[in-house]
């Protein structure tokens, strides 16, 4: 059959159309569990259409640098300098543990696994606040280039792959726990039961080539920012949102956050704190239940190597 530009043309048309092949976003949770959304689960990957891979706090369920789900890292983003989020410690392989008593028998102090990852893919560390000279020292001991951790303060951006990465208020502590800051100095302030301050904790707005633009809350409370400035400056159609309770927001203060402030086309679940989900399903009773309940928008539970795509509107298209 000899195909004529026109039916040529036509036919690129209808593949582009589907959403298997439209210039999507991709999310991949690397949690605990295959299939699961378990007690620990923080980490995602987000890959833009042009290939750029941003792996979003590491926290304690990659299984190190070598971690096979982790693929190409382009740049490593840490909200705040808790260890579930930057890692003092992780699972020693994928699977290891169960999803509601996961195994955290690596330790990855004083380095942070987030370090550890950048160093072995030559990936930048972009970090808000004072967090930047933290991890540019830790790369430099390492033999790694200390410019490879990239500061994006509040009000400002760095773009990277031709992914825009901005950083956002978030309402939590961040502290660097004597561990993690390593010698004498890091002994003493362990023994004195303090962490070093690093300034603000941060949420982040990520601008993708497909012009999705999502927000990631980091650890926070409810902030007058995500109704002025990531609704209304950034103009936020994906979230990723806390609902842990005690330390972030709960599920009905979450659900607030979502229905009234950011008001995104889509939201991600994420630090739930709980055993979410049972053969990847929701239980009943649990604060992930909870939220979807009191949400207006489509929530989409990260279920552990199970890639998730958004198109530029904030809609999810595959894997929802």
């Amino acid at each position: 059959m000899k195909i004529t530009p026109l039916l040529g043309a036509l036919a690129m048309g209808a593949l582009a159309a589907h959403p298997t092949y439209a210039a999507n976003v991709k999310v991949t949770p690397l949690g605990g569990q295959d299939g699961e959304f378990c007690v620990l689960d923080r980490a995602l990957i987000f890959e833009d259409p042009n290939g750029t891979r941003l792996l979003y706090d590491p926290g304690r369920t990659v299984a190190g640098a070598n971690d096979p789900r982790l693929g190409k890292i382009d740049v490593v983003l840490v909200s705040h300098m808790h260890g579930d989020h930057v890692g003092d410690k992780h699972t020693q392989a994928p699977n290891a543990g169960a999803c509601d008593k996961p195994d955290m028998s690596v330790s990855a102090a004083p380095n942070t696994l987030a370090v550890n990852i950048a160093l072995a893919k030559n990936a930048k560390i972009v970090t808000g606040s004072e967090m930047p000279a933290f991890f540019a020292n830790k790369l430099k001991s390492n033999g790694g280039d200390p410019k490879n951790s990239v500061l994006a303060r509040f009000g400002g951006s760095q773009t990277i792959g031709g992914v825009t990465i901005a950083t956002v208020t978030a309402i939590h502590s961040n502290g660097i726990g004597g561990d993690l800051v390593g010698g004498d100095f890091g002994k003493r302030l362990k023994e004195a039961g303090l962490a070093a301050y690093v300034g603000e904790a941060t949420g982040y707005v990520l601008k993708f080539s497909n012009g999705l633009v999502a927000y990631l809350s980091g650890d926070t409370g409810i902030t007058g920012d995500q109704d002025k400035v990531v609704r209304g400056h950034y103009k936020a159609k994906l979230a990723v949102i806390n609902i842990g309770d005690t330390f972030t927001t709960g599920p009905t203060e979450a659900a607030y956050v979502i229905n009234d402030l950011v008001q995104p086309a889509s939201v991600i679940v994420s630090h739930a704190n709980e055993p979410a989900t049972e053969g990847g399903k929701v239980k009943a009773g649990t604060r992930t239940e909870s939220f979807i309940k009191a949400t207006k928008v489509p929530v989409h539970v990260p279920l552990s190597g199970k890639t998730m795509e958004f198109d530029g509107g904030g809609g999810c298209v595959v894997g929802c």
